[in-house]
């Protein structure tokens, strides 16, 4: 790798590991629907005007309809609950469950995709595992129901992210393949419209107490355009320019850049548990990802799986 790839990977983990920073701004504010609604609204615009700026054709091929599917699995599902998460959760605690990504892909490729599930894999997932009751027991938030509800409310949504990675593989991939652009692109679009019902009646039944200040509709702004829209194009670059195994290393750098900004700009503190928890869930990652050379045919992981 040169050392342009190294500072896109460490650009790519920073803006991601930014999400779950601003999602924390405007949850608390705005709802958890409200706030994943806007932010695929706003990746879907800020995707048209990059399709536009690099003069892509939107040619979907008859694909069209499976990347709005994809997009509600890989997309809608994922960052409501993270929206969720985002209202019980600090947002270091988000951004390392996020890492569980590989997890769940080797999980649900085991279970429903008939992936094998080698004794290094089964042994990554259990450390995960570990590496997540640690996390929610003995991080600075006390251990209660509501912690338990945003780990599962992670959990989901990096279990959609892993499903998501196999029926990319199903349906666009060895279906003759699409520009990832146009995947990303589609997905936001079927996100969008996902949510836009219940949105418009959760806006009209039990409406936001306050639709929030300058600073929450930056936040937005910055999930939706940066975090989401140019991220995704940074990532499928890196993938067609190192690989997507080698791109899938940004997992590992994603959690220590979201503690971080919640520390510097949330004031969220750190504990033995970000260090124990979150260094198991990254040893168990990299006892999946360390397959993924051996047997790159899966790649249950190759799919946007951040954010």
């Amino acid at each position: 790798m040169r050392p342009s790839d190294y500072v896109r990977l460490l650009l790519l983990a920073a803006i991601w590991g930014a999400s779950f920073l601003f999602m924390r701004v405007a949850a608390p504010v705005l709802g958890a629907l409200p706030t994943a609604f806007f932010r695929v609204l706003l990746g879907a615009i800020g995707l048209l005007v990059i399709l536009a700026i690099l003069k892509t054709h939107h040619e979907f091929n008859g694909k069209f309809k499976a990347t709005l599917i994809l997009g509600v699995i890989n997309s809608g599902i994922p960052f409501l609950m993270y929206s969720m998460a985002a209202l019980l959760l600090p947002a270091g605690y988000s951004a390392i469950l996020n890492a569980t990504t590989p997890l769940m892909g080797v999980l649900i490729g085991a279970m429903f995709f008939n992936d094998s599930l080698t004794p290094k894999k089964a042994a990554g997932v259990l450390v995960g595992l570990l590496g997540i009751s640690l996390l929610t027991t003995t991080g600075p938030m006390t251990f209660t129901s509501s912690v338990v509800m945003g780990a599962v409310a992670c959990l989901v949504a990096t279990s959609c992210y892993g499903a998501a990675g196999f029926l990319t593989r199903q349906w666009i991939a060895d279906q003759g393949g699409l520009d990832a652009k146009l995947v990303a692109f589609g997905s936001q679009v079927g996100a969008t419209l996902f949510l836009a019902p219940f949105f418009g009646i959760s806006a009209v039944v039990n409406p936001p107490v306050s639709w929030g200040d300058a600073t929450v509709w930056l936040s937005l702004a910055a999930v939706g355009f940066i975090c989401t829209a140019c991220a995704y194009i940074l990532y499928f670059r890196l993938i067609a320019d190192i690989g997507p195994v080698r791109s899938l290393t940004v997992t590992f750098l994603i959690p220590p850049f979201g503690v971080l900004w919640g520390v510097m700009f949330l004031g969220e503190h750190l504990s033995v548990g970000h260090l124990y928890g979150g260094g198991l869930i990254c040893l168990a990652v990299w006892f999946v990802l360390g397959q993924s050379k051996a047997k790159p045919a899966p790649k249950a992981q190759d799919t946007p799986a951040t954010t």
